[in-house]
């Protein structure tokens, strides 16, 4: 590789990590900004209601506008990885972070929850493409004995844009200013996007006129292809059902397991979560290059989960300062996000390579609202027991988590260079 390549290799790998920092900054900065945000547009929109009721709102609003975020996600997974398949993988970096960066713009101007609601599925819609077009990129540029590291430098510095977004909520007073920089820094991004190469391995499949590219069915015509594919999300959703459903709403569920009310902050909750994921995603990158497994690497974490799971209802009402740091210890057992996105590029041909890699963490994220979906109809069979209703939610998603992982297929030493037969 000559000095001007490994220079254009790391650019690539610089921008994608940034791409997915502002991912996360904002897919995680509404959870930090929730309770602020809501109870002023709350406040504007519905001026006769008292303070104990816009508080009763605030979690109901909360988990609506997450759910859109969501929806959003799901949609524009789906458009932007059949589009980095059929037109390349850098007209999805351009267009989706530009989507975002207006989207989040507006946010920070709005007075009423449906325009807040609009905006969060806008926002998600744009922020879908990031991560699946910047991994497949990095995958299809770098070795298969390296790529790995690639991944899990694009996935450790993304996931600290959370570490950056729980800070920020903490030192920024007004919640609107906090969706401006979010904005701001998308359209920065988008400027050090200029002069970035497109995959060698998409150039070249270009030239096959009889290959389809970006056919989303071809993921689920024939059962192997569905196979690797639901295998792959279902291992992967209890990261979902840990930060969208016990960190997020870590407030409500502190004072449910019996500490002070409004003694947990969803900011710092967060900002805990996420900084134990970083390291988490540095050790299980770097553990699947030790074991040359991303299979074994997948397993030992998701067990992790499991147990910090554990921990956090069995102990998390004892002080404050255990449930942080349980919080803490079960943002590191879910840290397994960037093997989790190495395996997704890993597992498909390069004619829809960017479809799967794109769409499987947006699926994995939406699969927040069928959770949310769950746990409210155990929470009517728990007769309103939300503990144990969310516990039963969790050894439900753990038990198909580690179904598919031991369907999983292994995929550390596969070679990328291939397209997938009709």
């Amino acid at each position: 590789m000559t000095i001007r390549k490994s220079g254009a290799l790391n650019k690539l790998i610089i921008v994608a990590a940034l791409g997915y920092f502002v991912d996360i900054y904002d897919l995680l900065l509404f959870g930090v900004e929730r309770t602020e945000s809501l109870r002023e547009i709350l406040r504007i929109q519905y001026p006769h209601l008292v303070e104990a009721g816009r508080d009763l709102l605030n979690p109901i609003y909360g988990k609506q506008l997450l759910n859109w975020q969501m929806a959003g996600m799901l949609v524009g997974g789906l458009f932007w990885g059949i589009l980095g398949d059929k037109k390349g993988r850098l007209s999805v970096l351009f267009g989706s972070i530009l989507v975002y960066s207006i989207a989040n713009i507006l946010n920070g101007m709005i007075n009423s929850t449906d325009w807040y609601t609009v905006l969060r599925f806008v926002s998600g819609f744009g922020l879908a493409g990031e991560l699946g077009a910047g991994i497949t990129l990095v995958s299809e540029s770098m070795s298969k004995e390296k790529r790995g590291y690639g991944a899990t430098i694009v996935a450790t510095i993304g996931v600290f844009g959370a570490v950056v977004a729980g800070f920020m909520g903490d030192v920024i007073e007004n919640w609107r200013h906090s969706f401006y920089l979010g904005g701001a820094m998308g359209l920065a991004l988008l400027v050090l996007r200029i002069g970035v190469f497109e995959s060698g391995m998409f150039d070249n499949l270009k030239k096959e006129k009889n290959v389809k590219r970006g056919d989303l069915l071809s993921l689920f015509s024939s059962k192997k292809n569905l196979k690797k594919y639901l295998c792959i999300i279902f291992v992967t959703v209890p990261v979902w059902y840990v930060m969208g459903t016990l960190v997020l709403f870590s407030p409500e569920y502190a004072t449910l397991l019996g500490l002070p009310e409004k003694s947990i902050s969803a900011g710092k909750s967060i900002m805990f979560a996420y900084a134990g994921i970083t390291i988490g995603d540095v050790v299980s990158g770097l553990l699947s290059q030790w074991l040359k497994s991303r299979k074994k690497a997948l397993g030992f974490f998701l067990s992790l989960t499991a147990i910090g799971i554990m921990l956090y209802f069995t102990f998390g009402g004892r002080s404050i300062v255990t449930f942080y740091s349980i919080v803490a210890f079960i943002g590191f057992a879910t840290g397994y996000w960037a093997v989790f996105i190495s395996t997704a590029s890993e597992l498909f041909g390069t004619n829809i390579r960017a479809t799967a890699t794109t769409t499987a963490p947006n699926f994995v994220r939406g699969s927040t609202i069928l959770i949310s979906l769950l746990l409210n109809l155990l929470i009517y069979l728990c007769s309103n027991n939300k503990i144990l209703a969310t516990e039963i939610t969790g050894a439900i998603l753990l038990a198909i988590g580690f179904i598919a992982l031991y369907f999983l297929e292994e995929t550390f030493h596969k070679d990328l260079n291939y397209v997938e037969n009709e």
